[in-house]
């Protein structure tokens, strides 16, 4: 895959503490970047994939759709049924 160059405008404090942590990881801040980005794409990618597979899971589901056999008193009963 053909790479391109990137401009980040970071402060100079970040910039200072990243290069110490990519000297010692042995890499780059370039890569460390390079690396973060690429996980966050999969990430996504996964979700996505992964919420694709559940709706499809729901929309097949056998046993939904039931007919409600309850009422909004029946829900909502306080007591009054039980202390008649």
């Amino acid at each position: 895959m053909a790479k391109r160059n990137l401009t980040l405008q970071l402060d100079e404090e970040v910039i200072t503490s990243t290069k110490v942590i990519a000297v010692q990881r042995g890499t780059s801040v370039s890569a460390m970047v390079a690396q973060y980005l690429r996980e966050i794409a999969q990430d996504a990618e996964r979700y996505e994939y992964a919420k694709q597979q559940a709706l499809e899971l729901m929309a097949n589901a056998e046993g939904h759709g039931g007919h409600i056999n309850w009422s909004r008193e029946d829900l909502y009963d306080r007591g009054e049924r039980r202390h008649a």
